[in-house]
């Protein structure tokens, strides 16, 4: 997939939450409107898609408030007083934490800034019909024990579909005696 064409479905999806992409074009590139492709074209060529992705607006429309949000507290360490007078070192692994906040589109921005490109952090939370087409229905099937030989059959991961019934139902068969 281009740069191009990931820009376009990721101002579309902006788009489809409220994100006025033409009136933020002319008032922060201060350049004339000609078209929504034209306007793409020449954030890809001249590399000025930077200013859109960071932009507040942008990231407030993308990113809904109230959306779940899944991200990773570092690991840390401290040092923690005792009652005996003592220092003690506590150490705290890195943990995964999942929240509701009206303010995603900040904690987004920040881990944005951090990757290497930002249009990769951005993919990850669209979902491209090529990435789709790529998943099947079938689960991997796991690595073989050592111990085994024999091969383990693939797990299929969406269960059959249970029959509607078409009689009438025990309880209203019965005979109604008031």
């Amino acid at each position: 997939m281009t740069r191009l064409e990931l820009l376009t479905i990721v101002v579309g999806r902006a788009r489809s939450n409220g994100f006025e992409f033409r009136r933020w074009y002319t008032t922060r590139l201060e350049l004339p409107w000609i078209s929504a492709k034209a306007a793409l074209q020449l954030l890809d060529e001249q590399r000025r898609y930077y200013a859109l992705l960071f932009s507040h607006e942008f990231a407030n429309a993308f990113w809904k408030a109230g959306e779940d949000i899944t991200f990773t507290v570092p690991s840390q360490s401290f040092q923690r007083p005792m009652p005996d007078g003592t220092l003690k070192t506590v150490k705290r692994k890195s943990f995964i934490r999942r929240s509701s906040r009206h303010d995603a589109w900040r904690y987004h921005l920040r881990e944005m800034a951090l990757a290497e490109e930002p249009l990769r952090y951005l993919r990850k939370y669209l979902n491209v019909e090529e990435d789709l087409a790529d998943a099947s229905n079938e689960i991997p099937a796991p690595a073989p024990h050592p111990k085994r030989t024999a091969p383990v059959k693939p797990v299929k991961a969406v269960p059959k579909a249970r029959p509607i019934p078409t009689d009438t139902p025990a309880f209203l068969r019965r005979p109604y005696n008031p």
